[in-house]
């Protein structure tokens, strides 16, 4: 007799590990799943609620300057190194990874002012205000522990004095230029004692200075006067000059569109424009309640980051008109600096407190090393939260901030001045004649004028 069974393999239904996770066939018809929409809703409002309460911002302190933080540059060569000079003339090279000191520059006798190094990360330049520029050789860390090398002191290899305090330095992106900025704007060279050019726009100090990482011989700075001021190195004088209302205290460009660039203003906002088309900014960027004193752009160039005298750092994206982040702790004062890791994931501030102070550049991000399970739950968490972010119940909760209850009146007197000041001018235009007072538009209104 033939008897017949039934039989499977078990190849098909046997895990190759107990931790594998079997294959499961979906199908998404519409119909079958009628629920589909407000399951993805409430995943979206689990996952804002979520990244609310596991947002923890804050990664560590670096103590060992003892006076204020007044400026920071990044090595492009190395991911874990960040420079910090401070009021008193220290100037530090800090590991990120251990948050310790890896050596020490010692030798200017006043404040340390500018720092930036070179595009190969082999030389650092400093300048301050004892009307010094020095030239480092930036040492090689990454074989050595930190322990091993804290406090070791670096020797300048060049020290040029010059005729006034400088205020600023930056270095050319590619070439062996830096520019200087103080009473005049100086061009230098590494191998020269003296500036190879000067150029010079008005009487008044020269405050920052950034060159342009798409085109080399452009840069632009900012000064007392109220200006923004573009310059090329191929032309004898300046290119073109910005008057606003106020002044701007730093500058920096978007790395990955290098016709904009973001400045940081006096009047609580930073301006975003385009080098070809000075008349008006591109966005103005709100939230801050005090004056902006430094910004720097993400490698992606997709958001930057801002310090402001009210002590708290902010995140903006690169059109957003309001932060989508702010950070503040209870001992940080009023932050001088602020700059993005050369990989974006961490910002880093430097305050009138003596420290810097690492944050994470996503407040909620997991840090370490992620399962590819656990990258694509967090892209697909993601996705569902911008699909139905203009709910009102989600958008509540992504937009929540808390705030120091300093800074929560200040915004709020500020809010209500801003109010005062339109209704006035509503006030003012409906009793005058028709015409004679044309509206400006709120890009334009803190531009005075525009010379070439």
């Amino acid at each position: 007799m033939k008897v017949k069974i039934i039989s499977r393999s078990t190849d098909d239904f046997t895990r190759e590990r107990s931790q594998d996770l079997q294959k499961v066939f979906r199908n998404y018809d519409p119909n079958l799943r009628s629920q589909e929409k407000g399951v993805e809703y409430t995943r979206a409002l689990n996952a804002a609620k979520l990244e609310k309460i596991f947002a923890r911002p804050f990664v560590g302190a670096m103590d060992g300057h003892i006076d204020a933080v007044s400026c920071m540059t990044k090595n492009p060569n190395h991911l874990k190194g960040i420079f910090s000079g401070s009021m008193d003339g220290d100037i530090r090279l800090w590991d990120l990874a251990n948050r310790r000191t890896v050596c020490q520059f010692p030798g200017h006798q006043g404040a340390v002012r500018g720092l930036t190094v070179s595009t190969d990360g082999q030389t650092l330049v400093s300048c301050g205000t004892d009307c010094t520029v020095r030239l480092w050789n930036v040492p090689d860390y990454r074989n050595k522990s930190s322990s091993d090398s804290a406090g070791n002191a670096v020797v300048p290899i060049a020290v040029y004095v010059w005729k006034h305090a400088f205020w600023g330095v930056d270095h050319q992106w590619g070439g062996n230029l830096f520019a200087t900025v103080g009473a005049q704007v100086d061009i230098w060279d590494h191998n020269r004692s003296e500036p190879v050019n000067t150029f010079k726009w008005g009487n008044d100090t020269v405050m920052a200075v950034r060159f342009n990482p798409g085109e080399p011989d452009l840069f632009a700075t900012s000064s007392s006067d109220r200006s923004i001021i573009l310059f090329d190195l191929r032309m004898s004088s300046p290119a073109r000059k910005l008057i606003m209302k106020t002044r701007c205290n730093s500058l920096s460009w978007n790395p990955m569109e290098p016709m904009n660039f973001t400045a940081a203003n006096e009047d609580t906002n930073c301006y975003s424009y385009d080098a070809r088309k000075l008349d008006e900014a591109k966005c103005v960027h709100g939230d801050h309640v005090s004056a902006v004193m430094d910004v720097d752009y993400s490698p992606t160039g997709r958001e930057f980051v801002t310090g402001s005298y009210d002590r708290t750092v902010r995140i903006f994206n690169y059109n957003g008109d309001h932060s989508k982040e702010i950070y503040h702790t209870k001992r940080m004062q009023r932050v001088f600096c602020v700059k993005y890791s050369c990989d974006g994931t961490y910002v880093i501030s430097g305050s009138d407190d003596t420290n810097l102070r690492l944050w994470k550049a996503k407040a909620s991000e997991q840090l370490g090393v992620l399962l590819p399970r656990e990258r694509r739950k967090q892209e697909y968490l993601d996705a569902v939260k911008d699909r139905y972010k203009h709910l009102p119940e989600v958008k509540r909760i992504v937009r929540h901030r808390h705030l120091p209850k300093p800074i929560y009146k200040a915004a709020t007197l500020r809010r209500t001045m801003i109010e005062a000041e339109r209704r006035k001018d509503q006030r003012r235009r409906a009793h005058s004649a028709p015409g004679s007072m044309p509206v400006k538009p709120f890009r334009k209104r803190r531009i005075i004028k525009e010379e070439e």
